[in-house]
């Protein structure tokens, strides 16, 4: 199976003045394609600054990140940039959409990065919705749609360029139960169609839904096991 992510000794450290804080002691992993893993660890361990590395939101400070054959590690902001809008799908906590555009306008927004027409926009992003089962809301606005509507607003644009990863960050954060549990099983629905999906979470309910789940602790793994209920049931 191919990888698509190799980490060779990740550190990321951020100075205040003259003092550095080590956030990533030294990060080694792989990530095969279409694999779904969960990223966990309580608040202070790193997992976000490793989230923000995976999703080229920010550089290593030390160490190589190979994403789909290619070493991001010491790209330039802009090269970084188009990395991200053609390799990573991202969903955030808080969705992330613009209140003034409809659900399809949403969707289609990384399409109008890349230069794609229109009329092509409008269909990718109008098949998308439909995916995450949301076709007969294309026009309504953000505050015209639930939370979970929102959420799969935000999952159909993260899914319009056809990118490598799928990178859900606290995906079911501001969701209730019932609706948090519709939103994994889109989830499981990506990965079974091909997608590579890396949850970061710290509800070990929801990192259930993954197959491996890995466990970070003061910048370090602490943990990297396969998920031995999903082995069976998948």
């Amino acid at each position: 199976m191919a990888s698509i992510i190799e980490l060779e000794n990740i550190q990321k450290s951020y100075y205040l003045g003259k003092q550095e804080l080590k956030v990533l002691k030294g990060i080694s992993l792989g990530i095969f394609k279409n694999e779904y893993v969960a990223l966990m660890g309580p608040s202070g361990s790193g997992k976000s600054t490793l989230m923000n590395i995976l999703g080229c939101l920010d550089s290593p400070t030390a160490g190589r990140y190979i994403l789909n054959g290619e070493d991001v590690s010491k790209m330039p902001d802009d090269d970084l940039a188009d990395v991200r809008n053609k390799e990573i799908g991202f969903v955030f906590q808080q969705f992330n959409l613009l209140p003034r555009l409809t659900a399809a306008e949403n969707v289609a927004l990384p399409l109008i990065y890349n230069g794609t027409a229109k009329k092509v926009r409008t269909e990718q992003a109008l098949e998308m919705l439909d995916k995450v089962g949301l076709a007969d809301r294309s026009h309504h606005k953000p505050n015209e749609l639930s939370g979970g509507q929102n959420q799969r607003v935000a999952i159909a644009r993260a899914l319009v360029n056809n990118p490598s990863i799928i990178l859900a960050d606290e995906p079911t954060g501001n969701l209730d139960s019932k609706t948090s549990v519709e939103i994994m099983h889109i989830f499981d629905k990506i990965q079974a169609d091909g997608n590579t999906v890396i949850l970061v979470t710290h509800e070990e309910d929801i990192a259930e839904y993954a197959h491996r789940i890995i466990r970070l602790r003061d910048g370090i793994i602490e943990s990297d096991h396969l998920n031995e209920k999903k082995a069976v049931t998948v």
